[in-house]
Order: C-alpha cells, then sequence, then structure tokens
C-alpha cells in the first residue's frame, strides 16, 4: 500500500525522511512531498487547502496511486484533511500529526518577522546568516530546522527554498479552518505530542461530529515536533494503527 507523507509549514520532504525509510523497510511504498511553494516545489501565486488537495490528487493520477495512506503534519495535516474530504475514496486511512481541523490563532508572526528581516543576498556565509538569526529565534531546534531552508545561489548569495513572501501573505488561510459539511468514514488516527496545544480534549469531541472510524493517541514528552522529539513512539503508533 503506498504511503504519501505532507510535512507541515516551512518544512519540504527530508524532514520525514527517516522516518519513511523505517516505513520502507516494513515493504511499504513510501512517497515523500515538497509542498507547493516548499523545498523544490514551484513557486506560485496562490496558496490554499484546496490547491494543496488538488496538487495531491494530481501526483496521485500522474503516479497511477488509487488508494493510499495519506500521513500529514501540521499544515500537511490540513492538507490531509482537505483531500480525505474531497477525495475519501483515494484514502485507505489518514494520519494527523499534531494537528486538528479547527482554525489556530497563528504563532509563527516572530519567525516570518526574523526572517523576512534579512536580506540574504548580503550575506557571505551560512554561519553569518545563522548568528544573525540566533538573535532572533532562540529556540535551537527551530533555528536549524529554518536553516535547511536556505541555500546558496549559484551567482552568489543566498535564497529561502520556499515562497517565504507568498506564504506570509496567505498565512490566514495556513491557520484556517477545514470545514466539512459530510461525514468521513475513513479510518482516522489524530497524533498529539504530549507537551503541545495543537489538539485540545475538547477538540476530540468536534472531530468525532465528522470521522467516524477515529483514533486518538497522545506521544507523552513531545512537542509539536512530534516526529523528531519521539521518533521511535510515534513509529510504533502509527505502524499499529496501519496494521489494524
Amino acid at each position: 500500500m503506498p504511503v504519501i507523507f505532507l510535512h507541515g509549514l516551512f518544512g519540504m520532504l527530508d524532514n520525514w525522511q527517516t522516518f519513511a525509510k523505517k516505513m520502507a523497510d516494513e515493504g511499504y511504498m513510501v512517497f515523500l512531498l515538497d509542498q507547493r511553494d516548499h523545498g523544490k516545489s514551484p513557486h506560485t501565486e496562490a496558496f490554499t487547502y484546496e490547491l494543496l488537495s488538488e496538487d495531491l490528487a494530481n501526483f496521485l493520477n500522474t503516479q497511477w496511486i488509487h488508494k493510499a495512506i495519506i500521513i500529514g503534519h501540521s499544515m500537511g495535516g490540513k492538507t490531509a484533511l482537505t483531500f480525505a474530504r474531497d477525495h475519501e475514496d483515494v484514502v485507505e486511512k489518514l494520519i494527523l500529526i499534531d494537528v486538528a481541523p479547527k482554525k489556530y490563532n497563528g504563532g509563527h508572526e516572530s519567525i516570518f518577522q526574523a526572517l523576512l528581516g534579512i536580506d540574504l543576498q548580503s550575506f557571505d556565509d551560512r554561519n553569518e546568516i545563522y548568528d544573525h538569526l540566533k538573535k532572533q529565534i532562540s529556540d535551537e531546534g527551530t533555528l536549524l530546522f529554518l536553516m535547511k531552508n536556505i541555500s546558496r545561489k549559484k551567482e552568489g548569495g543566498f535564497e529561502y527554498k520556499m515562497n517565504l513572501k507568498l506564504l506570509h501573505e496567505n498565512y490566514p488561510n495556513i491557520m484556517s479552518e477545514v470545514s466539512f459539511n459530510h461525514p468521513v468514514d475513513v479510518p482516522t488516527l489524530f497524533v498529539a505530542g504530549g507537551q503541545s496545544d495543537y489538539i485540545l480534549p475538547e477538540d476530540t469531541e468536534k472531530i468525532k461530529e465528522v470521522f467516524t472510524d477515529v483514533q486518538f493517541a497522545v506521544i507523552d514528552g513531545a512537542s509539536h515536533w512530534v516526529h523528531a522529539d519521539k521518533p521511535n513512539e510515534l513509529f510504533d503508533v502509527v505502524m499499529k494503527f496501519i496494521r489494524e
């Protein structure tokens, strides 16, 4: 059974590479995707979950994949939710990592401010960029994660892999609710980080109103970056659900 991984905001496909390789070693056909305006995917002029969902549908069609397990983290989870809503017959199982269908109030504003506030063309060395951003982004893990988005240009200087300006302009869309007007019968698993507030106890009842076959799991000690904090624990939970 094919398995599709969808990364979160500011992410790219290699964020899930180690996790996906473990699944591949278990015999699954795994696909890691750069969503539009992230990683090596093209920069576009529009960014909505409906468009991200259709991007995924087009990819599956080109690969002749008619049924797949979809795993999405954060923003990628909302893409997965939108896809399950609009293409339910294609989804074998749905796994959402630390995200609910609800609207979020934000939380990335300081990151946008830091990244938009520097001219990458003026730097000659990655360490200089790191030192500059460190003054505004104190969390080491977040900073190293963001540094993966910076690449050297052939003609000199650096640039962001992601379409930072467009993502900033569409940040309200990224934080928006994924709404449903019909129940979803796909077997679904919501996995929350124990130290994260992205999925709250009160969210579960609303989720149950939409998803008729749903399970919940909590990974103790994990932040929003569940796959980075507790990869083995997450892997065990995901594989148990897939094998049921």
